[in-house]
């Protein structure tokens, strides 16, 4: 995927310290197929410091996305930080097998940082997405409610001298349990 959008030439450009700033949007993650966000807005700073035979870049991302909760199915707005720095230094050939270091040809004079984007704000994102309103309680849902509804009341303890009426094959299996345990 080539996006003009995402290359920064540097050929151009002095000795110092030089900022960048792009806005994710849906069309953006569109692009790598990547289809989870139901709507983004995020804000990515890049600040790129070249020096005479190499480049470090620092990115910054913070914002949003649209995401179906992982308990209700609710959408909600998931924020989003995060970083990543990268080193760009040159070489003999293109290699970008190190995720912090990337090796382009001394002929080169821009580098694409869309799949860079790409990753750090997918790998931002939790793997078990939660809606705010669930994990405080204020979220009102029908799948919170079945939940609720079918989850466990109260939890009786056995009394004490009273013995349990279990069935005696269960009790042949714990009496293995007990054995290999000897």
């Amino acid at each position: 995927m080539k996006n003009k959008e995402y290359i920064i030439p540097f050929s151009g450009l002095k000795q110092g310290t030089h900022s960048f700033d792009f806005v994710l949007g849906e069309k953006f993650f569109q692009q790598f197929d990547f289809e989870e966000f139901i709507s983004t807005q995020i804000q990515v700073t890049v600040q790129l410091n070249k020096m005479s035979t190499m480049m470090e870049f620092a990115f910054a991302a913070q914002g949003s996305v649209r995401v179906p909760c992982d308990v209700t199915g609710e959408l909600f707005d998931l924020p989003i930080q995060a970083t990543l720095d990268l080193v760009v230094k040159f070489g003999e050939e293109f290699n970008d097998e190190n995720e912090s270091l990337l090796i382009l040809p001394h002929m080169e004079h821009q580098v694409d940082i869309a799949q860079y984007l790409y990753e750090m704000v997918v790998l931002a994102v939790p793997q078990k997405r939660v809606h705010p309103g669930v994990l405080d309680g204020t979220l009102e849902n029908e799948a919170i409610e079945l939940l609720e509804k079918f989850s466990v009341k109260e939890v009786r303890e056995p009394e004490a001298g009273k013995e349990d009426n279990t069935d005696p094959r269960w009790d042949a299996l714990k009496n293995l349990i007990n054995d290999k345990k000897e």
